[in-house]
């Protein structure tokens, strides 16, 4: 490890190779490049500090220098132990960020990092999954006062802060940057639905085609996973406990059954529930020999992985988190990334393109809660639909498209109650 007070990543000597990654997604994400070169010249963010915990990869690298273009001062850690690109915390490191991650944390390092952000004493928070927000309401409460406002990025997250909202625990405001509808469009549904497939595909090489493949949850990130599935020639089998979505799912020409007769007929499983214990050790149990299971939601939570553990035979790494289970039964399980973000662990996340509406979402979030300083209540809220309707703008210039807009007669047909028939 190479630390000093104000950085701990595994290799220095790594930067070299997060600079080129970092020109990689800068060259892709074009709508944030619009936003940072505004915030180059207003400083929307001046004297603001901001803490984050997302994972360290080369398009939040990119992020963080467009906060830091806005005025900011910044430091982040990571918010999940096998999402850091070690090469990008290096060069982040390199350029003078507050900067604590690994690929692999430990718990303890982990939770270590996190305090270390909060050590900073952030205006702003940044959060993918909640632990920052949740780790500063329970030990730093003194901190609250000076905080003007938090971001989360993932329904896991917003689930949660929901959650404190309930309970009356939540005590600064929260913007549900996940439910920008940019975000669900391109960040759940197209990317998680691609980093999914790549993520399986680096760990297993495994054929899709003719394949019964398992998605558990029909959310957005779940309805994405199922669409790729089936574009690669797999028998999808959706599992779900919302009626709606359930319905949806049987629409869109996936067969819908309960997980416990799924588990005998899938070869792949793959959880986006953002729940706990969605696949049972019941359900590995009944699973064929050569199954495949893996979790695409934030938490490592939705496989019962110490379960797994617990129940088998034997345990064989195959190849880099990548492990095969023996059961008692003689079949063998397939477990990738020990339960964790598949996508992140065996693969590079979300393409940068996707990343590109997301951290745009982050980006004036951070700017809205600046300029709405002491307005906003300790709730969650989401931003105004303009500033999403402006990413869904930059993104669409970036790709060289132009659409229609409505003249007066349109504007004023859509206001009026008298026209009928």
């Amino acid at each position: 490890m190479d630390k000093n007070s104000n950085y701990e990543v595994k290799d220095l000597r790594l930067a070299e190779q997060g600079f080129l990654n970092l020109e990689i997604a800068e060259s892709r994400m074009q709508a944030l490049m619009k936003v940072k070169e505004r915030f180059s010249k207003e400083k929307p963010l001046k004297g603001v500090r901001i803490g984050m915990a997302l994972h360290v990869t080369k398009e939040t690298g990119i992020l963080v220098r467009t906060l830091i273009a806005g005025g900011a001062d910044v430091a982040i850690t990571g918010c999940n132990p096998l999402s850091t690109q070690d090469d990008v915390a290096a060069a982040l490191a390199k350029e003078g960020i507050k900067v604590w991650a690994y690929k692999g944390e430990t718990k303890e390092d982990y939770y270590r990092y996190l305090n270390n952000v909060i050590a900073f004493k952030p205006n702003i928070t940044i959060d993918d999954g909640c632990d920052l927000v949740s780790e500063i309401h329970k030990k730093h409460s003194h901190l609250i006062k000076d905080v003007i406002a938090g971001c989360e990025e993932t329904t896991t997250g917003v689930i949660r802060l929901k959650a404190m909202e309930k309970d009356s625990a939540l005590k600064y405001p929260m913007i549900a940057v996940n439910d920008n509808k940019t975000k669900h469009l391109l960040d759940n549904y197209i990317g998680t639905g691609e980093s999914t497939w790549d993520g399986i595909k680096r760990g297993t090489n495994v054929l899709v085609s003719g394949r019964g493949v398992v998605v558990a949850g029909y959310g957005s990130c779940g309805k994405g996973v199922a669409l790729r599935a089936k574009g690669m020639g797999a028998n999808v089998i959706v599992t779900e406990v919302d009626p709606f979505r359930a319905l949806q799912a049987l629409y869109d020409g996936y067969q819908v059954m309960k997980m416990d007769d799924a588990a005998k007929v899938g070869d792949i499983f793959i959880t986006v529930t953002g729940d706990i214990n969605v696949i049972k050790t019941r359900h590995m149990e009944q699973m064929k020999d050569g199954a495949i299971i893996c979790n695409s939601g934030h938490f490592d939570v939705e496989i019962d992985y110490k379960g797994l553990k617990a129940m088998a035979k034997s345990v064989k790494d195959i190849r880099y988190l990548v492990e095969e289970f023996t059961l008692k039964n003689g079949h063998k399980i397939t477990c990738l990334a020990q339960g964790r973000l598949v996508n992140l662990s065996l693969a590079e996340g979300h393409p940068s393109e996707v990343m590109d509406t997301s951290f745009c979402g982050q980006a004036l979030a951070c700017e809205y809660a600046a300029k709405n300083k002491g307005k906003m209540k300790p709730e969650v809220i989401q931003l105004p639909e303009e500033i999403d309707n402006h990413i869904a703008k930059l993104k669409l210039e970036a790709y060289g498209v132009e659409i229609d807009k409505l003249d007066e007669e349109q504007i004023k047909y859509l206001n009026s109650w008298e026209e009928g028939t």
